[in-house]
């Protein structure tokens, strides 16, 4: 079996992070888990969210992965400390919303994030904020129902634009200069959070430096050569998965799969 990075999400969001991670390591296998079944987490209690990782975490390994990305930022919150004790020696990378670099980024000192409801409310993000605020004033937004859509292949609709305008709006009232996209779903309607903020807005997102770390951790020698193969798979419906993969991101020639854990 042939080693692969795993990565999995609650559903079709981790596909931005996962076009990050082929950018820095094409020559690296990648085995997406996008869980649309139980999408979304933002809405799930924080057992079920730890639950739902651990699973998902040991399928990968058990597939082959020997480092796992967690490439959501409501499991990250919930279920990081329990995935690397149960795997102390898988690596496990986490997403969470940069805080410390958008404080560094704004001009007048305020802030925004636009997160599922779980990661606002987490312990962890809380800590963030204290650690790397940097006295930045933040205004985090819970964004339910967005994700819903998102996964639903909804990315343009009269309710979606209500969803964004309503909570745009806390940060506009704040005067923020700078936002987080702190769910990987939200960049795949990154158009609709920049008109509704402004073009005076900054957007952020972490894909990058989540696929950085990825390469930093990698213990294998990778091949030059073609691009490795990617895999993808989805515990409810394929079709957005898919459509989202070839419209969204341009790829071909994935392997497009069910997963019943």
């Amino acid at each position: 079996m042939r080693a692969a990075l795993g990565v999995f999400d609650s559903g079709v969001g981790g596909l931005t992070v996962l076009a990050a991670l082929r950018q820095a390591l094409p020559g690296v296998p990648l085995h997406y888990i996008a869980d649309s079944a139980n999408a979304p987490y933002g809405e799930r209690s924080h057992e079920f969210i730890t639950a739902r990782s651990l699973a998902l975490t040991q399928h990968l390994h058990e597939q082959g992965a020997t480092v796992v990305v967690v490439a959501c930022n409501t499991a990250t919150a919930a279920a990081a400390e329990a995935l690397r004790q149960q795997h102390p020696g898988l690596p496990i990378v986490g997403i969470e919303p940069g805080i410390k670099p958008a404080a560094a980024a704004s001009r007048n000192g305020r802030v925004g994030v636009l997160a599922t409801t779980t990661t606002v409310n987490s312990t962890r993000f809380k800590a963030l904020i204290e650690r790397h605020a940097a006295g930045a004033q933040v205004t985090a937004v819970g964004c339910s129902g967005v994700v819903r859509h998102i996964e639903e292949g909804d990315l343009d609709s009269a309710e979606l634009r209500d969803l964004v305008a309503r909570y745009c709006q806390p940060l506009k009232q704040a005067g923020v200069d700078t936002a987080l996209l702190g769910c990987t779903h939200y960049p795949f309607i990154r158009a609709l959070w920049q008109a509704e903020l402004g073009a005076g807005v900054q957007l952020l997102q972490i894909e990058q430096a989540v696929a950085q770390q990825a390469a930093r951790l990698w213990p294998h020698a990778i091949q030059p050569g073609e691009a490795a193969p990617i895999r993808l798979a989805s515990t409810g419906d394929t079709d957005v998965l898919g459509r989202l993969a070839c419209e969204g991101l341009g790829w071909e020639g994935f392997v497009l799969e069910r997963c019943t854990v």
